[in-house]
């Protein structure tokens, strides 16, 4: 009988016995990354899990016209990140374009019903919302790309290298310790998941705004009627 059961141990079931299971999670997501993406991301974890930081905060260029916010799917994270920084802009003279997009978005698909319950409490709708997949000309018509987590970041750059130097992590908006962190994805979380994420989402892109706002401190003149 033991036999029996050493035969039905494979390589998995050994791994998962002597492996934490976090660790096991880390090989899965690079080994659906793929060699390039994987790569890329296995360093940015790295040098979080010892703790390195920039030292010093990546910026948004003064000449910014246009953003983009790039999440997984594009049903949570990014359309929010959109619709606070459309909120925090709007009749100011901060004249800043936005859109959102998924890595993996289903085109078409509706916010997730977490997601429009959360943004409801604090004033915004994702009911309208639909999701849409990035594409290249997204990339190249971004003067930057904001990026929730080091997935995100990994594949954007594996599949666009040209655009580096735009691709930022929105957290490097975020205040304390959530600085240059990643803002994890809270579709396998419950709705209170969501309203922890949508805050620190929020902390963010009032960050953002507030820059932004001070790269153009000239008010837009009132249209003429």
């Amino acid at each position: 009988m033991h036999q029996v059961e050493q035969r039905k141990t494979g390589p998995k079931q050994l791994l998962r016995r002597f492996i934490p299971d976090s660790v096991l999670k880390e090989r899965e997501t690079f080994l659906r990354l793929g060699p390039k993406a994987g790569a890329i991301y296995a360093w940015y974890r790295l040098l979080d899990s010892v703790g390195v930081r920039p030292q010093k905060r990546e910026r948004v260029p003064p000449s910014t016209k246009s953003i983009l916010f790039v999440c997984f799917g594009n049903i949570m994270r990014s359309p929010m990140a959109e619709a606070i920084f459309r909120q925090c802009t709007a009749g100011t003279h901060i004249l800043v374009s936005a859109v959102s997009a998924g890595l993996h978005a289903i085109p078409g698909g509706a916010a997730h019903p977490r997601a429009v319950a959360a943004s409801s409490e604090i004033g915004l709708s994702l009911a309208e919302h639909r999701a849409q997949l990035l594409s290249p000309e997204m990339v190249s018509g971004a003067d930057v790309i904001f990026v929730m987590d080091f997935q995100n970041k990994a594949e954007v750059l594996a599949l666009y290298p040209e655009a580096r130097e735009k691709v930022l992590m929105l957290s490097a908006y975020a205040d304390g310790t959530d600085r240059c962190r990643e803002i994890p994805d809270p579709y396998f979380g419950d709705l209170e998941t969501t309203r922890r994420c949508y805050a620190l989402l929020q902390t963010c892109i009032h960050n953002l705004a507030a820059e932004l706002g001070a790269h153009n401190p000239d008010p837009v003149a009132p249209a003429s009627t």
